[in-house]
């Protein structure tokens, strides 16, 4: 099973809001998940990004890969 890490939309149209999700990467975008690791609000100034990084790095050991997206924002977390 190929398992990665990447964002489910959700909010109304115009105004995105996103969970950062490890989910099968056959599943849809915003269908059935694993695990939420986190929270993304880009309309927020700054953006606001919550991100559980001791849930990432377990995940990450099991072998699942982040999206370049989901990567940028936890460089980001880690860095606050």
């Amino acid at each position: 099973m190929a398992v990665k890490i990447r964002l489910a939309r959700h909010g109304a149209k115009k105004r995105p809001y996103y969970r950062i999700v490890v989910a099968d990467s056959r599943c849809p975008r915003d269908g059935r998940f694993i695990e939420e690791v986190g929270r993304y609000n880009p309309l927020t100034d700054p953006a606001t990004v919550k991100v559980d990084l001791e849930a990432v790095d377990r995940w990450i050991g099991n072998g699942a890969q982040p999206t370049d997206t989901v990567a940028s924002l936890i460089a980001k977390a880690r860095e606050a």
